[in-house]
């Protein structure tokens, strides 16, 4: 134990002499509450400390103390529906012990070391198991099974183990090792800013499918993958982020309220456990865990729940899980970043943010992929890291939006006008763009529609196109247009209005499964098909636009899960007959 004194304060940094032994990156308690703090520099025997709570009263020659270990996150169960703050101390319990004002220096367990836990071994007495083998589970909620692996480090024979209930911190078993005999329990330690170890990483090739048209379509991610959303105050990063951990098709969300105001948190706190996960059919809290660290909390520990939510998420990727990690905001993360660097008299980079901003972001969001998991089974997990970011204004040529860029493979540009005419997501089809797009095709053909890939590619060119022409509508206006460039502008406000738009308060078009999406896909793409072939035949695009059928093409997104096969063949049918009908006027049937 390393023992020092305070030399100065500001705001969240403590400088301490009588360091020299110290390590970075360990965890030290300050002054007669014991507040926690982080060493993040060392020159000499002096320790610069990150603090995690407020400073406020702490005076030049008080203690700082180093506890010899780096900021850990314990991992087992009971994380699952659980709230912690950015350091992972649990919020309930703490308000349960100190009311709504939580008092600075409180350290309670982050998992209940009295709950007790019913463990059911797979693995027999005399077995040879490595690090990363399943030692047996624990059903931690009902859409949950909680397996407890080997640690990492280490192998050799299971010499006891024990079926029954116990808690966290209760011995289970015992390995006979090289090293000699490790006790197990069903709870594990790792540093925070340690990436958890793993045998291979895979090339992403499946999608996070997510049940939202704009990104599954045009836009999407794969899981194990990284992507940003940014946009400009209200252009709607949160809906956006609680869409994603609603309805992605992940077995567990890790959200990280990120320096974000406190209502966010709340209402995710409100909606989650209402809400029945398609997938289980369970609430969705029963396979969400949420860091709390909001803009009235401590600037420095945003840092500390960025990685604390990562780490977590690790662990359960490790299990052969999929794992949503949904950080809300980055660009707070980076502002604390900003702030301690001042504070270091660090040189500034780009706007007085640090020169190692990019580098920090890159560790963040590096730590996602699809891996084979540790383990004799080979098996697989994936953690897909999703970060908002918040710029002034909703300009993106700022550090962290460019910072960020450079990294993620997705860009969901949100744009505030389409916010502001509820057009939601609201996410700009002009600038966004994916990465994982042409790697997925394959997939979405195999597994989903052999049109998929090819009616998502005229999408998108009909929208590029809507782009160029209205421009030359704004010059000549709409009449100096041809039938067929007329029938394009019609086409983009349909798959505008029908199809990227959806309402999130309507459980049929909340969450728009792929097969439902392929076949809307379609329907627009016949109407347009149809309507191309009746312009040739003389057709006045004034009278194909007027057809009522556009307006069931409309709204066929709010057919149920059940019916809407039945629904949109039907509309096919609409479709034909009523532009047949066009065509014999256009070709004097009217007239037989």
């Amino acid at each position: 134990m390393v023992e020092g004194k305070i030399i100065k304060i500001s705001g969240p940094l403590v400088v301490a002499e009588g360091m020299k032994d110290a390590n970075m990156f360990d965890v030290v308690h300050i002054g007669e509450k014991g507040l926690i703090g982080e060493i993040i520099e060392i020159h000499g025997d002096r320790a610069s400390v990150q603090v995690y709570e407020e400073t406020a009263g702490l005076g030049k020659g008080d203690k700082v103390i180093s506890t010899g270990e780096p900021l850990s996150v314990e991992l087992g169960p009971g994380m699952i529906t659980n709230i912690y703050d950015g350091i992972q101390r649990p919020l309930e319990k703490m308000t349960a012990f100190c009311g709504t004002n939580i008092e600075r220096g409180i350290n309670i367990p982050p998992l209940d070391r009295e709950k007790k836990w019913r463990f059911i071994s797979t693995v027999k007495v005399g077995d040879t198991v490595t690090a990363g083998d399943f030692l047996g589970y624990v059903d931690e909620t009902p859409a949950i099974r909680h397996m407890i692996t080997v640690p990492y480090g280490v192998s050799g024979r299971i010499r006891e183990l024990f079926s029954g209930e116990y808690t966290v911190d209760d011995k289970i078993g015992v390995i006979d090792s090289e090293s000699g005999s490790i006790p197990l329990r069903l709870m594990q330690k790792w540093p925070v800013r340690k990436a958890r170890p793993y045998t291979e990483k895979l090339a992403p090739s499946r999608p996070m499918i997510t049940g939202q048209r704009i990104i599954d379509t045009l836009f999407p991610i794969a899981l194990g993958g990284t992507a940003c959303v940014p946009g400009p105050f209200g252009s709607g990063k949160t809906v956006v982020q609680h869409q994603l951990a609603k309805w992605s098709n992940v077995d567990l969300v890790v959200y990280i309220g990120c320096g974000e105001r406190g209502n966010e948190m709340t209402d995710v706190l409100r909606e989650f456990p209402e809400i029945i996960d398609p997938k289980t059919g369970y609430s969705l809290m029963q396979r969400t865990v949420l860091i709390a660290n909001t803009s009235d909390m401590p600037v420095a520990a945003r840092e500390a729940s960025v990685y604390t939510g990562i780490t977590i998420a690790e662990y359960f990727r490790d299990m052969g899980m999929s794992v949503a990690v949904i950080a809300d905001s980055t660009s707070r993360w980076a502002e604390a970043l900003r702030e301690m660097s001042g504070r270091l008299e660090e040189m500034p980079g780009d706007e007085g943010y640090p020169a190692y901003l990019t580098s920090r972001l890159a560790q963040f969001y590096e730590r996602a992929g699809e891996v084979v998991c540790l383990g004799s089974d080979g098996r697989r997990g994936a953690l897909s890291a999703i970060g908002a970011v918040s710029p002034q204004g909703g300009d993106i040529s700022e550090p962290v939006s460019q910072a960020t860029l450079r990294i993620v493979k997705v860009f969901w540009g949100l744009d505030a006008s389409l916010a502001y005419r509820r057009h939601f997501p609201a996410i700009n089809w002009q600038s966004s763009y994916s990465l994982y797009k042409e790697r997925l095709a394959g997939w979405y053909t195999e597994n989903v529609s052999s049109a998929w890939t090819e009616n998502s590619a005229e999408f998108s060119r009909i929208l590029q196109a809507e782009g160029e022409l209205n421009e030359v509508v704004r010059l000549i206006g709409i009449d100096g247009l041809s039938p067929r460039d007329r029938l394009t502008l019609e086409t983009a406000r349909s798959i505008r209005e029908d199809y990227l738009q959806q309402n999130a308060f309507t459980h049929s078009d909340a969450y728009t499964p792929l097969s439902k999406q392929a076949a809307l896909q379609s329907l627009i793409l016949y109407f347009r098909k149809r309507a191309l072939e009746a312009i040739e035949k003389g057709v006045d695009i004034e009278k194909l636009s007027e057809l009522s059928v556009r307006e069931s093409i409309g709204r066929a997104k709010d057919a149920s899960q059940e019916e809407y096969d039945k629904i949109y063949s039907r509309i096919r049918n609409e479709i034909d007959l009523q532009i047949s009908s066009l065509e014999n006027t256009a070709n004097g049937g009217d007239t037989l």
